[in-house]
């Protein structure tokens, strides 16, 4: 059961396969889709959504497997992207979206399905430029993690040793009520990187997006990361690279001010 504040409404879709996605819907203007990553659900956001929805009407998604959205036995990303369509085009456009880590590869995906889309901002997208290496070394741990039932344990080695949170940070993290919505989410963390061994980025196919998009990139960020964030800017004709100085993956906590102006900035400029 997700808590509703009383500003908030739930308002759900339905995916190709019947699957009830949820987004919790706050705010007022211009609707703007938030698409979160892997071991979090629609709470990632709560940092930056008061001043969000001062401009726009928000949908912050819970992705399939999470608090208002249901679930399939048959998850895959080509299913998750398909559902960041049915959401957009659910809405009405043209829709805004913000997406970070492995919902700003799905909504990459999205993107070249629909044109339903007014701006994009991808906030380090996940996969694109991630050595192989790492998830051959981590997966069979995340499972042993995950079948023991240690979610703690299994959140936290995924922020240290995939998306290279420093330790600091990862117990900001830990200190914040969202912490919990991740813990829920773990079991979906697994299914999703191993999705990950087997993607490919294809920068044609990218490139057919034609909305306006800017790239989040911590100015601290791995340097896969950075090398990643490259790829989809050369793929991406017109997209633009944000640098947020100090920052690494999660700066909506760490640097809420900084994501917010990189995100306001390009969502509301009038040329």
């Amino acid at each position: 059961m997700i808590k509703v504040e009383p500003d908030q409404v739930v308002k759900h879709f339905t995916a190709s396969d019947g699957v009830q996605l949820g987004c919790l819907v706050a705010g007022k203007g211009r609707p703007l889709l938030l698409v979160h990553g892997t071991a979090a659900d629609h709470q990632r956001w709560n940092p930056v959504l008061p001043e969000l929805q001062k401009r726009f009407t928000t949908y912050a998604l819970d992705r399939r497997g999470r608090g208002a959205s249901g679930d399939s036995s048959d998850w895959s990303f080509d299913r998750e992207a398909e559902d960041i369509v049915t959401v957009i085009e659910g809405i009405g456009g043209p829709v805004d979206v913000v997406a970070h880590s492995m919902g700003a590869a799905l909504s990459m995906e999205a993107a070249t399905r629909t044109s339903a889309i007014r701006r994009l901002v991808l906030y380090e997208p996940a996969l694109v430029g991630l050595p192989a290496a790492i998830l051959d070394d981590i997966l069979p741990r995340l499972r042993e993690l995950l079948e023991a039932g240690d979610r703690d344990g299994l959140v936290q080695t995924f922020m240290l040793e995939v998306a290279k949170v420093p330790a600091t940070q990862v117990e900001l993290l830990r200190s914040l009520p969202a912490w919990q919505g991740r813990l829920q989410a773990s079991h979906t963390l697994v299914r999703e990187l191993e999705a990950g061994r087997g993607y490919r980025f294809e920068p044609e196919r990218v490139g057919q997006i034609r909305v306006l998009t800017l790239l989040l990139l911590g100015g601290d960020s791995p340097e896969h990361v950075k090398a990643g964030v490259e790829q989809v800017h050369q793929a991406i004709k017109g997209s633009r690279v944000a640098v947020m100085p100090g920052q690494q993956h999660v700066a909506m906590d760490t640097g809420t001010q900084l994501f917010l102006d990189a995100v306001l900035g390009f969502l509301t400029e009038t040329k």
